[in-house]
């Protein structure tokens, strides 16, 4: 099983390092692993923050396992040469369009949460995110308006074909659970959203197992902080998917412990050939000092194994391992503990 491994910027190769003794913890044969570089370290290196040969080593694996992109010295740069251009370079160039992000509070860790702690522990879902097309990948420029000054514009749409293949992840997603999808959109308003809601229920036709919803995006940011506990799965496009995930995740009080998965249709030897990233960023401000929280890179490897390699027992094993940590009172900074990296690897390590 190859799995590329692109440890990035700042605290990823840190994560990605725990990750990965993890994986070997679990006693997986046949893993073989290839490192490359992105973002503002691939720049530095080789003059791109995606350099044609890290390209070519993710096409040839089986699964990205990815760490973090965001260098300060590389904010000056021109768009299309700064580290955040490698994930999205990848989203595109692999075609990862279904971005599935789960959020949960864990038992013991109500508190962390900004909300009621009785709220909190009922949120556990997961987002489903269409991820290469809306008006992040749409046509965008700037002009001159007609009083002379600057105006920018971004082109957001969807086809039907978009629609139709992220519904469908969406309701795999949802078997797993209580079948419940909750589509959010602004149809009220949005022609593309109008598109979306009309094409998702007809790919629901098809579906008769899940039970579909649907939900403005104003009142589904509300609903999530207030009444979590309704949602199963929510499935929506790009930019609402961006915000209302990121949403989710304050809610949960710590991005140290949210993983996530970017998947295609491409299907290799062993499962969904995908790309998995914790969602915290590079964090450049504790980057080498043993600080960084290790645990949504190593749920993220969980889900690695769940999606890509079909091991569903032993990507279960890793989960239980995180939450008994957290249940014996194994917390990074990032959850007011003082427990470094290496610990917290160690840790759920000693669990599994």
């Amino acid at each position: 099983m190859k799995i590329a491994v692109l440890p990035g910027d700042g605290i990823g190769p840190e994560v990605t390092r725990e990750a990965i003794s993890v994986l070997e913890s679990v006693g997986i044969a046949d893993l073989t692993l290839f490192d490359g570089d992105v973002g503002g370290i691939a720049y530095k290196r080789h003059g791109h923050p995606l350099p044609a040969e890290t390209l070519t080593m993710a096409r040839e694996a089986d699964a990205i396992l990815f760490g973090a992109v965001g260098d300060p010295d590389c904010d000056g740069l021109e768009r299309s040469l700064r580290p955040e251009q490698a994930i999205l370079g990848l989203r595109k160039e692999l075609d990862l369009f279904a971005n599935l992000r789960p959020a949960k509070v864990y038992k013991g860790l109500e508190h962390l949460s900004p909300l009621n702690p009785e709220i909190a522990s009922t949120l556990d879902l997961l987002i489903v995110r269409e991820l290469t097309g809306d008006v992040y990948f749409g046509d965008k420029g700037e002009r001159i308006a007609e009083d002379g000054g600057r105006e920018g514009w971004d082109m957001m749409s969807y086809s039907e074909t978009e629609v139709r293949r992220i519904a469908r992840v969406a309701f795999r997603a949802a078997r797993s659970g209580d079948c419940r999808v909750c589509s959010v959109d602004k149809a009220n308003v949005l022609e593309t959203s109008q598109v979306w809601r009309d094409t998702v229920k007809g790919a629901a036709d098809s579906h008769p197992d899940i039970d579909l919803s649907h939900m403005y995006v104003d009142n589904a940011a509300m609903q999530v902080i207030s009444n979590p506990s309704q949602f199963g799965v929510i499935l929506t496009g790009n930019l609402f998917g961006d915000i209302l995930s990121d949403l989710a995740s304050a809610a949960v009080g710590s991005i140290g412990l949210l993983a996530s998965a970017s998947l295609g249709d491409r299907q290799t030897a062993y499962g969904t050939f995908g790309l998995y990233e914790p969602i915290h960023g590079s964090a450049p401000d504790i980057a080498g000092q043993g600080k960084a929280n290790p645990m949504a890179c190593i749920l993220s490897a969980a889900m690695m194994l769940r999606h890509s390699f079909e091991m569903e027992a032993e990507a279960a094993r890793i989960e239980a391992a995180v939450e008994r940590a957290l249940a014996d009172g194994i917390r990074g900074g990032d959850l007011g503990g003082d427990h470094g990296t290496e610990a917290v690897g160690a840790a759920v390590r000693e669990r599994l």
